[in-house]
């Protein structure tokens, strides 16, 4: 395939039975691609996650060429599945010896590595699917973003809902104004449901012998091994994961960030205030329980918008929708003419009062069609539309939102966030949460 063939700059792409068309920007050059041929693919992590990405994209028809995880026996089942993959514990080793043999490359480690692996991939030209949320720390979400940019690369975050027909219309339905200037903004998860609030264990047992440990703690600081933190655990720890909004924001913001076009208060650089109330804070790992207040400033003709989160079994007034039982996960967004409730990840949603709005029909599609959130990837590897959830107009700036959550609870206050000098007034204690010291042997 080659994956310098992808072009984000193309003006046009059209396919007719498995053959496109593109012309380049500034160029009266045209060239075609298959859309049916396959990619060669990379995973850096193969199991849990990472083992469903493998089968997902391998089901696509694309041939696994490189296999890369530090725990030999997480990966094991996935080794096995594709014999003929070479296999690597270290992804630095591996994109360095494959480099001319991979078009692809589906990044699914813990938070503390996504940057690190995906920015490398995308320095020698891969095409990146990395999960979410993208990045550890601010810092790196924005060189993700220059990154993908500079290498025109195709990209994808893993919050998949974007793909589904619900999210892309309910966002159509926000955007049409049908719930009048919205000033408030409610979501919720059921997460964590792992281990938060806790002290680093003291003890330190053996690393196993199937796990390189120096490997998986990557750019993070060093720590002895302990099975407090992995396989999954990872997540309730500062050092290695983003609590529950680093986990669920990707998912459970989306459709309000998209519809109200929240992203672009960073892109053009608007203050954001951000509080956060919670069971305490250790420094090692995430609180129990959050309530996060965001505040937008009023942008345009549209009013400040108050934007609040909650995790760890805190939910939502249930006076804003009386007559609903709220879901574990969900969104609801408050206008002036009517509220927008989403369950779960924003797959679906409904316009409250019901009887106000039981006539409505939704307005006519402006967004495009998804033919899954996996494949809409997959085809913009091969010169196809560029995915929603790209690194540069879209995930890089969902994360940083997400994140200034967690800044919140490290600080202990209400702080005042700069996107344009991506800074916290009067917080210098916060730089190293903001762009993250890496530990030697460990480069973005």
């Amino acid at each position: 395939m080659g994956a310098k063939m992808n072009r984000r700059s193309f003006l046009k792409a059209v396919t007719y039975g498995g053959v496109g068309l593109v012309i380049l920007k500034d160029s009266k050059s045209v060239w075609s691609y298959q859309a049916n041929e396959k990619l060669n693919m990379a995973f850096i992590g193969c199991g849990g996650q990472g083992g469903g990405l493998l089968n997902t994209f391998a089901g696509m028809g694309n041939n696994v060429v490189a296999l890369c995880d530090v725990d030999e026996q997480r990966a094991a089942d996935a080794f096995k599945k594709f014999p003929d993959a070479k296999k690597y514990n270290d992804f630095r080793k591996m994109l360095e010896e494959m480099k001319d043999q991979i078009d692809a490359v589906v990044v699914a480690t813990p938070d503390h590595t996504h940057a690190c692996a995906s920015v490398m991939a995308m320095k020698f030209g891969k095409h990146v699917y990395c999960e979410k949320p993208l990045t550890w720390c601010i810092y790196e979400a924005r060189v993700m973003r220059q990154v993908a940019m500079e290498n025109k690369v195709a990209t994808q975050m893993g919050n998949q809902g974007t793909g589904a027909h619900g999210f892309r219309q309910g966002v159509e339905v926000i955007r049409s104004g049908v719930l009048g200037k919205v000033t408030e903004v409610h979501v919720w998860t059921n997460r964590p449901i792992w281990p938060q609030g806790m002290d680093r264990p003291k003890d330190t047992p053996p690393v196993p012998p199937h796990l390189h440990w120096d490997l998986w703690l990557g750019p993070a600081p060093w720590r002895p091994y302990h099975p407090d933190y992995l396989p999954f655990k990872w997540r309730g720890w500062v050092d290695f994961g983003t609590g529950a909004i680093g986990d669920m924001a990707c998912h459970n913001m989306n459709l309000a960030v998209m519809g109200l076009r929240l992203h672009e208060y960073i892109a053009e650089g608007l203050p954001i205030t951000v509080e956060a109330e919670h069971s305490g804070f250790n420094k090692e790992s995430y609180p129990k329980w959050s309530i996060i207040r965001y505040e937008f400033p009023q942008r345009g003709d549209q009013p400040p918008i108050k934007f609040i989160w909650y995790d760890g079994g805190k939910m939502p007034p249930q006076d804003l929708l009386p007559d609903v039982k709220l879901p574990d996960n969900g969104t609801i967004i408050v206008g002036e003419k009517g509220k927008l409730f989403s369950p779960g990840y924003g797959g679906s949603w409904e316009l409250y009062p019901k009887e106000e709005f039981k006539d409505y029909k939704p307005p006519e599609p402006t967004l495009p069609r998804s033919p899954g959130h996996h494949r809409e990837w997959v085809d913009a590897c091969k010169g196809g539309p560029t995915p929603m959830s790209n690194f540069v107009d879209y995930a890089a700036y969902l994360t940083e939102i997400a994140l200034l959550g967690n800044l919140a609870i490290f600080a202990g206050r209400k702080i005042e966030y700069d996107p344009k000098e991506m800074k916290v007034k009067d917080c210098p204690e916060l730089e190293p949460y903001i762009k993250r010291p890496y530990r030697e042997g460990w480069t973005l």
